[in-house]
């Protein structure tokens, strides 16, 4: 476990243009520390000791503002960026080298038993605010833009924005007109396709005008 540790403040450190070297990470990263407390509560609740599992979620809760139950199950490298706020189910699954920003939840739709919440793939981020609500896959390398809502599956190296959560670039290539994701200046998929609206209506115009 202790070599899981050191990879990840590894991965994080090589990640993070802010960190100067590994033992920053081990010693003043909260998300690093949120990780840490996980896979060892996890390692308890996969024996069926859930209650000293849920109490060392709770003490992280506490310690590092980030709650993550301890039945999710998490990858490797994973980066909890300034990381207040965050939720991760119980259900949920995070792949390897994936990146999480401050309040986002990771979280499900009802009281429904079972799988409930999301399953992230590998190297995907997800930006500040962001819900990913319901149990589907975000496929890999995909981004979710900052207090974007995500409710239905998301395909491999998509970015996603808006609420609720549309597609807005998929493979490198843009679906609809936009700028590329730099956490600010996101597209706007509604005003986008109030754009191609009055494009359309203002050809059907002319072409009246000609009759």
């Amino acid at each position: 476990m202790f070599k899981r540790f050191k990879e990840d403040a590894r991965l994080i450190a090589k990640r993070d243009p802010a960190a100067r070297n590994i033992a920053e990470v081990i010693l003043l990263y909260s998300g690093f520390h949120a990780v840490c407390f996980h896979r060892i509560a996890h390692w308890f609740y996969n024996r069926g000791l859930c209650f000293i599992a849920r109490t060392i979620s709770q003490t992280s809760r506490f310690l590092t503002g980030v709650e993550i139950h301890p039945g999710a199950k998490i990858g490797k490298g994973l980066f909890i960026d300034h990381g207040m706020g965050i939720v991760i189910g119980e259900t949920a699954e995070v792949g390897d080298n994936c990146t999480i920003y401050h309040n986002v939840t990771l979280g499900g739709t009802g009281k429904d038993r079972g799988k409930r919440h999301p399953t992230i793939g590998n190297n995907v981020l997800i930006s500040s605010g962001a819900k990913v609500l319901g149990p589907f896959k975000v496929g890999d390398n995909s981004r979710i833009g900052a207090n974007a809502v995500v409710l239905t599956e998301v395909e491999p190296d998509t970015t996603v924005v808006g609420v609720p959560g549309r597609a807005v670039k998929r493979g490198g290539h843009r679906i609809k007109p936009s700028i590329e994701l730099d956490q600010v200046h996101i597209p706007d998929p509604v005003a986008q396709e109030l754009r191609r609206l009055r494009c359309r209506l203002e050809e059907l115009e002319r072409a009246l005008d000609k009759k």
